[in-house]
């Protein structure tokens, strides 16, 4: 797992970084869009996207572009999610391990934060697609009353905002976490990074005793 230099550890292939950063761009624009058409106030958005016609039609076809990048995706970190003994300890040790206070010993491929902010995604971005199509605008919306149009649009909008709040909350972990974000572009972190935040990982690819 290690490569030429001996000091460089294999974290994140090829084809996950790619798909981690399309999901992130597709979010982007879902999240800008969907701003726009929630309310009058931010409608000034749609001109970034040439304009709120086009930018309409586009927003349910890339909900349904994240859903096809997101779940091969999820299956794949699947297991590497499975909530583990050291992820209840992070999370009760959370803001000690945050002022450098607490060193987790346990800690997998992925911390209990990164598998809460997993387990979340895998709900609701299914749920956003079901309530998106009832207000899906002129395609599968008409078939529906218009009291079930907009409760279905008041949850889809409640679920964003959540959605938009963890992504919110797992970019910034992700840039105060030095060399994570690097992980994610080059695809390898150095051993003393993997050695310090995901301990039990290191020793599982490496095969060595801390």
């Amino acid at each position: 797992m290690a490569n030429d230099t001996g000091n460089l550890i294999l974290r994140h292939p090829a084809g996950e970084r790619v798909t981690h950063w399309a999901v992130a761009i597709v979010f982007i624009f879902l999240f800008l869009s969907g701003l726009a058409m929630f309310h009058p106030f931010f409608f000034w958005i749609a001109r970034i996207f040439g304009d709120g016609q086009f930018m309409r039609f586009l927003h349910p076809f890339a909900g349904v572009v994240l859903v096809l990048l997101f779940y091969p995706y999820a299956a794949k970190v699947w297991n590497d999610n499975h909530w583990l003994p050291a992820d209840d300890a992070w999370v009760k040790n959370m803001f000690s391990y945050m002022r450098l206070e607490h060193h987790p010993t346990d800690t997998a491929k992925y911390n209990a934060g990164q598998k809460l902010m997993f387990w979340s995604m895998v709900p609701i971005i299914v749920l956003l697609l079901i309530t998106g199509f009832f207000i899906w605008q002129p395609w599968f919306a008409p078939i529906f009353p218009a009291g079930l149009r907009r409760f279905m649009g008041l949850l889809h909008a409640f679920l964003a905002f959540i959605m938009f709040i963890g992504i919110g909350i797992h970019w910034y972990a992700a840039y105060w976490t030095r060399g994570s974000i690097q992980a994610m572009v080059r695809g390898k972190v150095t051993r003393k990074w993997a050695r310090f935040h995901h301990p039990a990982w290191y020793r599982e690819v490496t095969g060595e005793r801390l």
